[in-house]
């Protein structure tokens, strides 16, 4: 969503992939009764002739012992692993992959967040282009089938020294509510950080002032606005944000401080995490921060030409098939890595997740009380479902 946008695998515009950006576990103290709030922030992309989605779901859920699931019954997460193993596994898990998506992991996603909006400069005005993307069949059989939030994602295109004045934030703001109000969603997933760093307004303190402002009144709009479906009150915001690039603070980066200035307006924050490569180890935040991990890997080139870069399940599932590797388990930056020659004789190393490297960053967010984002559940291999 926010941060190297380049390195992630996009949405195949052929209509065959189905894919994911996110899914978001938080665990908290919800009340006396041993229960704890399982977030579960998903961007799912369907990609079809008319459509490419982004989903989110949120839910409230006890805590479960998770080495009751399969594979941890199986005793396959672990670092020593082998080719053979992942591939099997896949043939077990692929029904899966045949199954309603919507039937096959209700239980696990709340929020959904179609991939359908932009808000953009038009001569002297604004607009809100994506309505057409809307599918209101979708949204129907998700509500019949349960009580999923439907939080479109909106993209903030427009130039941010024009949107940022008095005027233009009101009309931006109107039109992102009244899209809310008049489609029946429940709220919106913002992105705007990165595009508004990417025009260094963020190192003009004026204008940075004025960024956080809009978010706010955003926020504040948005919640105005009440909701008569069950268990939903108003209408929410989650913002996505990018991590610091360096131990120190830079200007243009979101710290805590600003984190702490929009807690009261913003629903969640979607920290992506993962668009790095070697370590995507956690970052330690607020309750409200939804931790973003990768299910897509990297394929580096060692030696050679160009080529190489992100990789989905079946890509890595033919290079297993193809070059049959030995794993390597990274201990510093927990991840799986293994190295192959193509047919050019280029030196290939290639991350990509694992169970055991998803169960380690799962757990980070447990015990922070982070929630997680994945980037994205189509680019995963089935079974990594079972861990969550």
């Amino acid at each position: 969503m926010a941060k190297k946008r380049d390195r992630r695998v996009a949405p195949s515009s052929d209509g065959r992939k189905d894919r994911v950006e996110s899914s978001h576990q938080l665990a908290g103290s919800a009340s006396s009764s041993n229960r704890k709030l399982i977030i579960t922030f998903v961007l799912f992309f369907i990609v079809s002739s008319a459509i490419s989605i982004l989903v989110y779901r949120l839910n409230y859920a006890p805590i479960t012992d998770r080495t009751d699931s399969y594979v941890y019954r199986r005793g396959l997460v672990k670092p020593d692993v082998n080719y053979q193993d992942i591939l099997t596994l896949t043939l077990l898990h692929g029904i899966l992959r045949a199954m309603n998506w919507q039937k096959g992991f209700n239980s696990k996603f709340t929020h959904l967040s179609p991939i359908w909006y932009d808000l953009r400069s038009q001569g002297t005005s604004l607009i809100m282009e994506g309505r057409h993307n809307a599918d209101m069949g979708w949204i129907s059989d998700l509500r019949m089938a349960g009580d999923a939030w439907v939080l479109p994602r909106v993209v903030l295109e427009a130039f941010p020294a024009e949107l940022l004045t008095k005027k233009k934030q009101s009309k931006a703001i109107n039109l992102i509510v009244s899209e809310c109000k008049e489609m029946g969603y429940d709220g919106i997933v913002l992105e705007s950080w990165s595009r508004w760093a990417a025009y260094n307004i963020l190192h003009d303190p004026k204008m940075r002032n004025l960024a956080l402002q809009f978010i706010k009144d955003l926020g504040d709009a948005l919640h105005a606005v009440t909701l008569e479906r069950k268990d939903k009150k108003w209408l929410q915001l989650i913002y996505v944000i990018g991590p610091p690039h360096s131990e120190k603070l830079q200007v243009h980066d979101f710290g805590p401080k600003d984190l702490r200035s929009l807690s009261d307006a913003v629903d969640g924050f979607s920290l992506m995490t993962y668009d790095f490569s070697g370590p995507h180890n956690p970052v330690l935040l607020a309750s409200k921060i939804l931790l973003g991990i990768n299910f897509y890997g990297n394929d580096f080139i060692l030696s050679g030409g160009p080529g190489g870069g992100a990789i989905t399940g079946g890509d890595y599932l033919s290079l297993l098939e193809k070059h049959k590797p030995a794993f390597r388990w990274e201990k510093n930056s927990a991840e799986h890595l293994f190295f192959y020659s193509d047919d050019k004789h280029n030196n290939h190393a290639v991350f990509y997740p694992s169970l055991m490297s998803i169960s380690m960053r799962l757990e980070e967010a447990r015990k922070w009380g982070c929630g997680i984002s994945i980037w994205e559940i189509g680019q995963g291999l089935d079974y990594f479902y079972d861990l969550l």
